[in-house]
């Protein structure tokens, strides 16, 4: 009887510290972690749940390892841990980092292509975005375009500026290699769309003029406009003449002053002096530019000159041209359309 007695005590108390140990797991599991500010940590490939949870604890996520090993082990996990960096934030539960590493919701990072920036400008930003990884930097622009499988096309203008997300080990390659298929993408969207009377004849030169656009004005509601403008010019064969193009060719000369003899000196983007498109983009349009180059608004405005806040007086005639630009390039306003 006494050893039943003990049989039976020894097993109630054994119950209780199952279920008090239990008790503690479901609440630690679930119970915040100390992170007073966001954590981040690279598991890297190959790693071990042990090594895992290692990384975790010297990381500052855990405050010891083990017991996130058998939290593992419990939700039948140790095998599905995916490599990667990850982001911690307070106010996660060891079961969130669990959770986050079986689905590897690694950390996404960002980088944006701007409107109107030229390809130069597009590489300079690479190389400072971390942590991509450099495959390209080294490269000329023709090796570049080659090992995007793109080796007889001119780099300006063929990468779509928006926001892509990326993690880290990508590579700007890959990044690029994104970029330039959405934005032959949306290239062909605006081509399909197009409207019906046109003075461009491809979607190449749909691009080159929307490149022109997007460095004429930063003013949406003007970009179908000025577009309307440069299809009749094309149409009529008058020159473009559009100083960004200009500015364009002078590549590193341009010290930010265009004088008369930047406009004089002839060139294959100079558009004062040469009819017609330049032979490229000369900038990387956007989606609202594309869309603008081949749905030219209606009118009969040939000429346009900018207001001091960025906006544009249209004109028909020249001699209405003249007017505005003594009034808004020459600040003699008299008798002009202000």
């Amino acid at each position: 009887m006494r050893r039943l007695l003990a049989l039976v005590l020894t097993v109630a108390v054994l119950a209780g510290v199952v279920g008090a140990g239990w008790r503690i797991a479901l609440h630690w599991q679930r119970a915040p972690l100390p992170l007073a500010a966001p954590v981040t940590v690279e598991i890297a490939p190959g790693s071990s749940l042990r090594s895992i949870a290692g990384t975790l604890h010297d990381g500052g996520v855990l405050p010891h390892p083990l017991p996130f090993v058998l939290l593992a082990y419990w939700h039948d996990a140790a095998q599905s841990l995916q490599a990667g960096e990850y982001r911690f934030e307070p106010g996660d539960t060891p079961l969130d980092v669990l959770h986050q590493l079986v689905a590897g919701r690694v950390l996404q990072h960002r980088f944006t292509i701007v409107e109107g920036w030229t390809f130069a400008d597009l590489r300079r930003a690479l190389t400072q975005a971390e942590p991509l990884r450099q495959q390209g930097a080294a490269l000329s622009d023709d090796e570049l375009m080659a090992a995007l499988g793109h080796p007889d096309q001119h780099p300006e203008g063929r990468f779509l500026p928006e926001t892509y997300q990326y993690v880290r080990g990508d590579s700007d390659l890959a990044l690029l290699a994104r970029a330039h298929a959405a934005m032959a993408a949306a290239l062909a969207a605006s081509w399909q769309t197009r409207a019906a009377e046109l003075s461009v004849d491809t979607p190449a030169e749909a691009l080159v003029l929307a490149s022109i656009i997007e460095k004429e004005t930063a003013v949406g509601t003007e970009r179908a406009t000025i577009s309307g403008v440069f299809h009749r010019r094309l149409a009529l064969g008058m020159r473009l003449q559009t100083d960004p193009t200009v500015i364009y060719g002078l590549g590193s000369r341009f010290d930010g002053d265009l004088r008369r003899a930047d406009l004089a000196r002839d060139g294959p983007y100079n558009t004062y002096q040469r009819t017609g498109l330049p032979p490229t983009p000369i900038a990387l349009p956007g989606r609202a530019a594309l869309e603008a180059a081949v749905h030219p608004e209606p009118g009969e405005a040939l000429y346009f000159v900018a207001r001091r806040d960025g906006t544009h007086v249209f004109s028909a005639d020249y001699a209405a041209h003249r007017q505005a630009v003594a009034c808004h390039q020459l600040q003699r306003c008299e008798g002009a359309t202000p």
